[in-house]
């Protein structure tokens, strides 16, 4: 089945260190790609098939124009990415020291164009009949955009499928406690909550995975999904509780692998899967981006995904 899908927040051109084990500080080649988490997993839910629609802006500069131009590449609708003429698009920087956590450094305007998007700019059909709404957590953090994301929260008051990644980057926020203000907020409007420890650590107090389905069950959650690294992902529902292990794989560069295990997640949901399925599925996209440097370059496609999966060199 093929759905429709909004994503809401950051933009950025990412260069990529490719260098393994290499700082900033060293000697450093860089690749070029098309980065921030909720526009990855537009890409991510893009080469699955569905129609995904980023809603963000970019800069009046001509890494704008690459941004637009790859996604549409990709298939995905550009509609509703604005462009803040007097801003530049933001630029990430990311060093494989090491390899499974890369450091990076944001190149962020203290306007950054993807801060500055209003309610309107998505308009309400769109935003009430789309099929899965996804929300990252860093567009609740600053400007205009932190507004206009808990407005449209609202709006769809928690209607199958709104999804809110935790998507915690400290450096967007004044503390901890402004992060888990607006993170509990938003748990409030949504189906389904997606978070590794750590985000999980910030948005409920505990990163213990069993305890943390229960709080964001609690609060009415639908499908509460706790990344737990070499241990796998736990999903958990009122009715069932399930593990899904690693699996075996060589890393190359750990970013982007939640993108695509989000862009999955999507697809799951859209058809319909069981709880164990969606989480085979998002789990195997996941390990599949972490084997490439990239992030929305990797996304794999159906076809890959499914080759993937069943290559006995990765089974556990």
């Amino acid at each position: 089945m093929r759905g429709s899908v909004v994503t809401v927040g950051r933009v950025s051109v990412d260069l990529y260190a490719r260098e393994a084990g290499a700082a900033f500080r060293d000697d450093q080649t860089f690749s070029k790609s098309v980065g921030g988490s909720p526009t990855n997993v537009a890409v991510a839910a893009a080469r699955l098939g569905h129609r995904a629609t980023l809603v963000t802006k970019v800069g009046g500069d001509e890494l704008g124009g690459y941004v637009v131009e790859r996604l549409r590449g990709w298939g995905v609708d550009t509609t509703h990415i604005g462009v803040a003429h007097a801003n530049l698009t933001p630029v990430v920087l990311a060093a494989l020291d090491p390899p499974e956590e890369p450091r990076l450094i944001f190149h962020r305007q203290p306007d950054a164009p993807d801060t500055t998007l209003i309610a309107t700019d998505l308009p309400e059909e769109m935003l009430l009949s789309c099929d899965v709404f996804w929300m990252s957590g860093c567009a609740l953090s600053r400007g205009s955009t932190a507004d206009a994301s808990m407005t449209w929260l609202r709006q769809r008051d928690r209607r199958p499928h709104t999804v809110l990644d935790l998507d915690y980057r400290p450096s967007f926020w004044g503390s901890v406690d402004d992060a888990r203000r607006a993170a509990q907020a938003a748990i409030g409007y949504c189906s389904v909550v997606v978070g590794n420890r750590i985000e999980c650590e910030m948005a409920l107090g505990t990163g213990e995975p069993q305890d943390a389905a229960d709080m964001l069950l609690d609060r009415g959650v639908t499908l509460a999904i706790v990344k737990m690294g070499a241990a796998g992902v736990l999903l958990a529902t009122t009715k069932e509780r399930v593990t899904v292990k690693p699996l075996r794989i060589t890393l190359v560069c750990g970013l982007g692998s939640g993108d695509a295990f989000g862009g999955a997640l999507i697809h799951g949901l859209v058809n319909g899967w069981d709880v164990r399925t969606i989480g085979e599925h998002a789990n195997a996209a996941g390990a599949y981006v972490a084997t490439q440097l990239t992030c929305a370059d990797a996304m794999p496609d159906i076809g890959q995904l499914t080759a993937f999966m069943n290559d006995p060199k990765h089974q556990s």
